[in-house]
C-alpha cells in the first residue's frame, strides 16, 4: 500500500478535472481526496495498492479532455490508511 501526494499545474481548474478524478480513483478503488489550489493547481492524496494508485496518477497526466496539464508532481508520503473513500474537498 502506498500514499502519494500529487500536484497538477495548467488548464485543470474549471475542466471537471476534480469529479473525473473522484470516478477514477473510485473505479480503481483508491482512497484520498482532491482539491483546487489557490494558485491555479490541484492537488490530490491517494492511498491504496502501488498499481492502482500509479494509473490515476497516469490519467491525472492527461486529465479530462478539456484540460491541458502542463507539470504533474508527485511525493511519496508513508502510507498512513488515513482515508476510507476517496472525496472532493471544497475549500471554504
Amino acid at each position: 500500500m502506498v500514499r502519494k501526494i500529487v500536484f497538477i499545474a495548467g488548464k485543470v481548474q474549471n475542466v471537471c478535472f476534480r469529479s473525473k478524478m473522484e470516478e477514477k480513483a473510485r473505479k480503481l478503488k483508491v482512497c484520498g481526496n482532491v482539491m483546487n489550489l489557490r494558485d491555479g493547481q490541484v492537488r490530490a492524496v491517494l492511498e491504496g495498492e502501488e498499481e492502482s494508485v500509479d494509473r490515476v496518477i497516469e490519467w491525472a497526466r492527461r486529465g479530462p479532455k478539456e484540460a491541458r496539464v502542463e507539470k504533474l508532481s508527485v511525493f511519496s508520503q508513508p502510507y498512513k490508511a488515513e482515508y476510507h473513500s476517496f472525496r472532493i474537498i471544497v475549500p471554504s
